[in-house]
């Protein structure tokens, strides 16, 4: 009989181990893509620079949405309820666009 073997072997390399942070994400999306650009905006600094972009499947930004929906659930539940303090970020950079 043969193994039912579903582990995913993950390598984090050194360099993205380390993270690159952001406090802006910039959501666009099409029919086929989900577009995730993550932004570290400075205060007193009038231009930003995106950090990382990530390209996701519908499928696949559904699950996101949902996994991070658990973490922070699970987040709240041990440390408190997160606030969000108000923005004055212009909330529509254009076209199709969200923000988190």
């Amino acid at each position: 009989m043969a193994e039912n073997n579903n582990q995913l072997n993950i390598e984090l390399d050194d360099t993205i181990a380390q993270g690159t942070y952001a406090n802006l994400a910039v959501i666009t999306h099409s029919s086929s893509e989900f577009i995730l650009d993550f932004v570290r905006v400075m205060p007193g600094v009038p231009k930003s620079k995106v950090q990382s972009r990530i390209i996701l499947t519908p499928e696949h930004a559904k699950r996101l949405l949902r996994a991070l929906q658990d973490n922070i659930q699970k987040f709240e539940s041990n440390f408190g309820q997160i606030e969000i303090q108000s923005s004055k970020l212009p909330m529509n950079f254009g076209g199709n666009t969200a923000k988190a």
